[in-house]
């Protein structure tokens, strides 16, 4: 395995998992032909059931049952079986256990089978894993509760999920010079709220044993508010937020968000609206909100230096809930925002 190269953001533009398409070549021709520099395999949960983000790396999970599209795992059944199969590939590091079959990511899988041309002068590619936190909550036992509050299911969920992200990433490395595997955390947004009860350490628990898998960089994206301070005291390399509706909320972790800088840290900066609030915006209106939030974070303490040096663009969130052509509208959006921004703090 080759060692990655350094990572300098740039402030390149890049997406989140998931598109609205049906079909793979068009999917790959919507990433390829807008982010040739930081493309990422699609996630796209239209075409299939199984690409749905939490069917998509369920496979091979013990005592799981997929009934009429519905996930569960049947206690019942007995678990002995499959757990054992995943301790084992994981004491071992047999990273095939972590395989996700091309009929749960057809994307990923036509771009592994050389079906995909890559461009050239590409800096990183990038695959995702839903978070343990997400899908321990959304995957239920056969009583419906979230198997994140079964001692035994909640350390299998790290485990699994650390598999699915190693194998991609090790599949990933054999295309590219760099790798960014990005864990999807929407129910981060849901922490302190009486819906969800784990503790600070079982979040931070839970996530860094998928980053302890991999050796590329490592990111995470959460779509709402949430604390902060948990993600930023993590292992990751990439923090990925909705910066349009949320990027506010960095304000009272200044202190956190600079230690993260200063240790190397990158903000994927989602300014571009990922829905119909597109229609009321500009690259003007959103370069403006990005300038605003950063002055903002520089006023609370945070190095406007370090923020300028360690810049992604991206939409808020995912894109797969949109039709095809609002997508690619705001898949077009980020691209121009990304190189006005470049443009305007090259000289700074």
């Amino acid at each position: 395995m080759s060692t990655p190269i350094p990572f300098n953001p740039r402030w390149q533009p890049f997406i989140l998992g998931s598109l609205p398409h049906t079909r793979v070549p068009e999917a790959w021709e919507a990433v390829l032909s807008r982010f040739p520099v930081l493309p990422g395999w699609p996630q796209l949960p239209r075409r299939s059931y199984l690409e749905n983000m939490y069917t998509q790396f369920s496979e091979g999970f013990p005592g799981l049952v997929m009934d009429e599209n519905r996930l569960y795992v049947d206690r019942r059944r007995g678990l002995d079986r499959g757990l054992e199969r995943l301790y084992l590939a994981y004491l071992e590091n047999d990273l095939d256990y972590g395989r996700i079959s091309p009929a749960y990511a057809a994307a990923l899988g036509a771009l592994l089978r050389g079906e995909v041309r890559l461009p050239e002068g590409i800096l990183a590619l990038k695959g995702q894993v839903t978070g343990p936190v997400s899908w321990g909550l959304t995957i239920v036992d056969h009583n419906q509760r979230p198997i994140i509050y079964d001692e035994v299911l909640e350390d299998a969920v790290g485990k699994h999920l650390r598999m699915k992200a190693a194998w991609q990433e090790r599949e990933l490395r054999k295309l590219a010079p760099q790798t960014i595997i990005f864990v999807e955390e929407p129910y981060m947004a849901s922490l302190g709220s009486a819906f969800v009860s784990l503790s600070r350490g079982q979040v931070i628990e839970l996530l860094e044993e998928i980053f302890a898998g991999l050796e590329g960089l490592k990111g995470i994206h959460c779509c709402g508010n949430t604390n902060w301070e948990i993600i930023l005291r993590t292992s990751v390399d990439i923090l990925s937020l909705d910066a349009y509706d949320y990027g506010e909320t960095l304000l009272p972790y200044a202190r956190e968000l600079q230690d993260f800088l200063m240790r190397g840290g990158i903000i994927a900066w989602g300014i571009v609206p990922a829905g119909d609030a597109i229609e009321g915006e500009t690259v003007e209106s959103l370069v403006q909100r990005l300038a605003q939030l950063l002055d903002r974070l520089a006023e609370a303490g945070v190095s406007r230096e370090a923020l300028l040096q360690a810049g992604l663009i991206s939409p808020s969130c995912g894109l797969g809930a949109l039709t095809p052509s609002l997508a690619e509208r705001v898949m077009d959006l980020t691209v121009k925002v990304a190189a006005r921004v470049q443009q305007q703090y090259s000289g700074e």
